[in-house]
């Protein structure tokens, strides 16, 4: 049975648009994807690093969470990542933030995504794929942090190559 999934990216080390296009591709290979624009965010971490790239994906997956977790965790580990420091440089974060309606907490995952409503990073991208998503009993549109929003649109939604 498949489930609707939403994947946060980020990125901003090394050649971020393209390291977030070969995450896209290698979603694909996972189930059916559909992306957001393509962002660029101030750091929320550390300040004396280069801005984030940031899109959402949404992908529509037989996969089951941790198995959807281990995936993402191999993606990051092919392109390369590398994090730095805690909230500080990396070349790819794929953060699990929506599975289906479901809550999980375990050691390895918590889902919906821990501070998913306080990002905006996070929560205009996700908007781009559904203007209605309910997190939680919130509308993300109707968040404060949306209406002021500290990222800039960096490339439409056709920024990942086909």
């Amino acid at each position: 049975m498949s489930v609707v999934t939403y994947i946060g990216m980020g990125s901003n080390l090394g050649d971020s648009r393209q390291i977030l296009q070969y995450a896209v591709q290698r979603l694909k290979d996972l189930g059916q994807v559909q992306v957001s624009r393509l962002y660029q965010s101030p750091p929320m971490g550390p300040q004396d690093q280069p801005h984030y790239y940031n899109a959402a994906a949404q992908l529509i997956t037989s996969l089951e969470p941790l198995d959807l977790l281990d995936q993402l965790q191999r993606i990051e580990q092919e392109a390369g990542r590398v994090r730095l420091r805690r909230w500080g440089e990396r070349t790819l974060d794929l953060d699990l933030l929506i599975y289906a309606e479901q809550d999980i907490q375990n050691q390895r995952l918590t889902v919906p995504h821990l501070g998913l409503l306080e990002r905006d990073f996070v929560i205009v991208p996700l908007l781009d794929i559904d203007a209605d998503l309910i997190v939680k009993g919130q509308t993300l549109k109707d968040l404060e942090l949306v209406k002021h929003p500290s990222l800039t649109v960096v490339a439409d939604r056709n920024w990942v190559e086909k």
